[in-house]
């Protein structure tokens, strides 16, 4: 039986932007995957699109969502930019999305919110938080530094990541899902976006680390395409 899994994220788009190869990849291998996002994504900016960004942003999730195959979807109303500041409610309602929801694994971005967003790290914390209270895995999607560091030396600093010795798996993933859902973000999806070139230097990898483990629950993105390893820590 396979896992389920429910990403927690701070944006409409990060499930598609960041974690969409994963959640397709889980969907795709018989997983129950769905998506908490705890913003409506309204301080951001509209693309070749017009109407209200809230409303906007809420139907470019959903659609997402459809595409990547998750049977799952809340949106929550905290304020974008702002997560943090009531990092408690945040994670009671982490909380109660876990109670619904009964995931296995909870994926998340990396601490460092990839971006640095503030936003990006509250939803991580209280994944984390959460986690560890229920003792459920969490994982978070990383970026090795050899792939940063290049988009760095290109102009492109706006991505954190950590020493590739940190990456604990590495997980085969077919993008075709996560373009098309991408795609679904028409307000967000930039050409010339730094997000392409990620796209095209993480090839068909994506790289993960436990924030927190049990020990129990398998991945929910196909046994048979990750490589795991312990960290030395």
């Amino acid at each position: 039986m396979r896992s389920s899994v429910l990403a927690v994220v701070a944006h409409p788009d990060d499930e598609s932007f960041g974690l969409g190869a994963l959640l397709s990849s889980a969907s795709a291998a018989g997983s129950r995957a769905g998506v908490l996002c705890l913003t409506h994504g309204e301080a951001s900016t509209l693309h070749g699109v017009e109407g209200d960004l809230r409303e906007i942003r809420e139907r470019e999730l959903r659609a997402a969502a459809k595409r990547l195959g998750l049977c799952w979807v809340r949106l929550l109303d905290h304020p974008d930019g702002a997560v943090a500041s009531d990092q408690a409610k945040v994670t009671a309602d982490v909380a109660a999305a876990v109670g619904s929801f009964h995931p296995d694994v909870l994926l998340v971005f990396d601490p460092n919110g990839i971006t640095g967003h503030p936003d990006h790290q509250a939803a991580t914390r209280a994944a984390v938080a959460v986690g560890r209270r229920h003792n459920i895995d969490v994982v978070a999607w990383t970026l090795p530094a050899s792939v940063t560091d290049v988009m760095a030396d290109e102009g492109m600093a706006m991505f954190a990541g950590v020493p590739d010795d940190a990456v604990q798996v590495t997980v085969a993933v077919d993008r075709s899902t996560q373009l098309e859902a991408v795609q679904e973000h028409p307000s967000q999806a930039v050409p010339g976006s730094p997000l392409w070139r990620r796209l095209e230097l993480l090839g068909d990898r994506e790289h993960l680390r436990y924030l927190h483990s049990t020990g129990r629950a398998s991945l929910p993105f196909g046994v048979e395409a990750a490589t795991v390893r312990e960290c030395t820590s």
